[in-house]
């Protein structure tokens, strides 16, 4: 036969030629013997020896009979027909590529072979081709991506090495530029990392591995786009290797192709933040997924919130993050910072993060809506952890901060959930928690015409108190104003903060045990954040109509506790300490109305305030109360309160008896209240120790005494604050009789 082929070829009949590989096809090749059969076959490949280099121009007629034996029953068939086609490809090289698609199709099939002759005839055909398109610079990879496309899906092992072996062999050939058509096979790649068997997996790393390394190195022809949902979608995997590897995958996309990302962003939320939430055996999903947080966060600017997201989308340089910008990452593994490279990053070079864009101004639109969504969803799910709530915060108090224009629309929905987040376990999320509604309270963008807030009825109470703003700090910069504490009231409390004081007030009086256990903490965050007059000030307004008389009373004994005892309103106490200004005058008469709810409370403001003879007139009051044990109790804490250093310069101005006579006088009027107690002792010892005060008299007469004499202030109608007293006890006095009366008529019914 081959004899007779070279005669033809001498002769230039092809013809003939052609009818010999037709007969050796069709009556061998494709016979129903199985001997003919495996005769076909050596005699193809005989006679493609034969035609040695014109074996080019019968290719098809040669290859095709031998690809139908690989789906041959007969695993020895299979065997000669690998056999044939090595020897028809060794012959014609580099002109077989033409046919490299079917070529490819039929080895991927017999890569997964049973018979380990056939496999092993399949590897040497497999490395074959391998070398001749390693050596060439012909391969179409366009028309080879659709087929290796859909081969990657293949669940078989064999075929899953079979395809990363080649597309390892792709990424070693300098002409051949796979990166173009990474978004073809990326998911497939991820899909062969989740394989059981460890080789396969390494394989795949190692691909991986391979492909970052080249976006590194060109970022500019890299379609980080149309790979973001891909990576977002493995970031969520089961797999401990798959997620890993594609968050270390989208942390270096974030920071190579910068706001090019954005668009993503509430998809790269959903797959990072339930990761900051992971244990110790997780670790190093947590510290690469923190760093994606991080740097996701900075893609955000100020100029975002001047977008119309509505019409169109506005062009923005696309620029990477820079290394410096992220402060002090943390480590990823094996003690690396995050620009060290573990085994997922073998492709890690010193290569710079930074690089010029493709197209220098990129179409950038931040999808706040959908990252708001996203975060709204994580802040409802109770079952995540306590990092990922305190990152959901910090990413809403950075979205007011860099587009709260935009974000205040989000504000009303937001808000139920941000005030029970005051009921979390975690005083860090309420401290975060706290910021965030600071910030919204104190934001120029929260500030509308209707005055107190949005149009809710259901919150807003008639009449809200107006909040001072002093001239002094109207002039002060925006800069300057952020933060200030030292003006009666701060200019930055806009339309929003009224309406937080009524629902943290509704709050507290719907979650009795959230007063108790975070109440005080809570208003002294608050105080530090926000302007702490302007805070007692609204508060002190609304429970002046408070309809539910016991809850007012336990929260202004809250709020004089805390006024009393925090460091963080030492600046307010000497505010009301001298009344010596009409904003500390009018925020006295404010607390005053509201503090009657307590008449314990109302003697100890004015103790503070230095208005002893108002004190003394209320403590005459007090024989027409009802006098109870919790009555008794805290007239046994505010005799404690008077030993503490707040009250130091109470305690001096007994020395001037002559001057402070109504002083004496109110903690006698205490001592009168109480029983034989230990505090009762306490008092007495104090009031023993009062001088008499013919022995305090100075010899020089003639000058004038440098002792402190109280004058009430002018404009306070003290007349009207008692009787206003009068009038609030009263009404306490009714409510008490009213639920005695409910009580007793209960008792009966379950007699009855």
């Amino acid at each position: 036969l081959p004899r007779l082929v070279r005669e033809f070829v001498a002769q230039n009949n092809t013809s003939q030629i052609k009818h010999v590989i037709q007969i050796l096809s069709q009556e061998f090749a494709l016979s129903q013997h199985p001997h003919s059969r495996k005769g076909g076959l050596i005699g193809l490949a005989a006679c493609s020896i034969a035609l040695g280099k014109d074996s080019g121009l019968y290719l098809k007629e040669l290859i095709e009979p031998v690809l139908t034996c690989f789906n041959d029953a007969d695993s020895r068939l299979r065997y000669y027909a690998c056999e044939a086609l090595y020897n028809i490809v060794k012959v014609a090289r580099g002109s077989v590529l033409p046919h490299f698609n079917v070529l490819f199709d039929g080895l991927s099939k017999l890569a997964a072979d049973p018979d380990p002759n056939v496999k092993s005839g399949s590897e040497l055909l497999d490395r074959l081709l391998k070398d001749i398109v390693t050596e060439s610079n012909q391969f179409d990879l366009v028309g080879f991506i659709p087929l290796l496309r859909e081969r990657i899906y293949s669940n078989n092992q064999y075929a899953r090495q079979f395809i990363i072996s080649w597309i390892l062999v792709l990424e070693s050939v300098p002409d051949i530029n796979l990166l173009d058509y990474l978004p073809e096979i990326l998911d497939g790649l991820f899909q062969i990392l989740g394989d059981n068997s460890k080789e396969i997996r390494k394989m795949c790393e190692v691909a991986l591995g391979e492909f970052l390394k080249e976006i590194k190195k060109n970022p500019t022809s890299v379609k980080f786009a149309e790979m973001a949902n891909i990576l977002v979608i493995h970031c969520q995997a089961a797999d401990d290797l798959i997620q890993l590897t594609a968050m270390c995958w989208m942390r270096e996309f974030i920071q190579l192709a910068g706001r090019v990302m954005l668009p993503y962003s509430s998809g790269i939320l959903t797959a990072v933040l339930p990761c900051l939430s992971y244990d110790d055996r997780k670790k190093n999903i947590k510290e690469v997924a923190n760093v994606c947080n991080l740097s996701l966060m900075k893609l955000v600017i100020p100029e975002d919130d001047e977008m119309d997201e509505a019409k169109q989308s506005v062009t923005l340089p696309a620029e990477p993050i820079s290394e410096e910008s992220l402060s002090k990452p943390e480590a990823v593994s094996g003690g690396e910072s995050f620009h060290g490279r573990n085994e997922l990053d073998i492709s890690a070079l010193n290569q710079p993060l930074s690089f010029q864009c493709s197209c220098e101004r990129i179409q950038v639109t931040l999808n706040l809506d959908g990252i708001v969504q996203v975060l709204d969803c994580h802040l409802h799910d109770t079952s995540i952890g306590m990092m990922t709530r305190i990152a959901v915060l910090k990413w809403l108090y950075h979205l007011y901060i860099k587009t709260p224009r935009k974000m205040f629309r989000h504000t009303d929905s937001l808000f139920p959930i941000l005030l029970r987040t005051l009921s979390d376990e975690s005083d860090e999320v309420i401290l975060k928690d706290l910021e965030l509604l600071a910030e919204i309270a104190s934001s120029p963008a929260g500030q509308t015409e209707e005055g107190h807030g949005p149009s809710d009825g259901s919150d807003v109470r008639p009449g809200p108190v107006e909040l001072h703003v002093p001239a002094r700090a109207g002039q002060l910069s925006s800069s300057s104003m952020k933060g200030l504490e030292c003006s009666p009231s701060t200019p930055t409390m806009n339309s929003y903060f009224y309406k937080f004081m009524i629902n943290l007030l509704k709050r507290f009086s719907s979650e009795r045990k959230l007063l108790e256990t975070r109440g005080p903490f809570i208003i002294r965050q608050l105080c530090l954040l926000l302007n702490a007059e302007n805070i007692f000030h609204s508060m002190a307004d609304i429970l002046l109509r408070e309809e539910d008389l016991k809850f007012a009373s336990t929260m202004v004994h809250t709020l004089n506790t805390i006024l009393l005892t925090s460091s963080e309103l030492f600046q307010l106490r000497n505010q009301l300490k001298d009344l010596k200004t009409p904003e500390s005058r009018n925020l006295f008469c404010c607390l005053y109305r509201s503090w009657c709810h307590n008449p314990v409370t109302t003697v100890s403001l004015c103790f503070l305030t230095q208005n002893y003879k108002h004190a003394y007139d209320l403590i005459q009051k007090f024989g027409d109360l009802e006098v109870t044990v919790d009555f008794l109790t805290e007239v046994d804490k505010l005799v404690q309160l008077i030993e503490c250093p707040i009250f130091t310069y109470l305690r001096l101005q007994l020395l001037d008896v002559k001057n402070n006579p109504y002083l004496i006088k109110a903690l006698y009027g205490l001592l009168m209240l109480l029983p034989q107690s230990s505090a009762f002792q306490l008092l007495s010892h104090r009031l023993q120790c009062v001088p008499n005060p013919e022995l305090m008299q100075t010899t020089d007469n003639t000058k004038p005494s440098t002792s402190f004499k109280r004058t009430a202030a002018s404009n306070i109608d003290y007349t009207e604050l008692l009787q206003h007293f009068e009038k609030v006890q009263n009404k306490h006095l009714e409510a008490r009789h009213q639920r005695a009366g409910r009580a007793e008529q209960l008792d009966r019914r379950v007699v009855l």
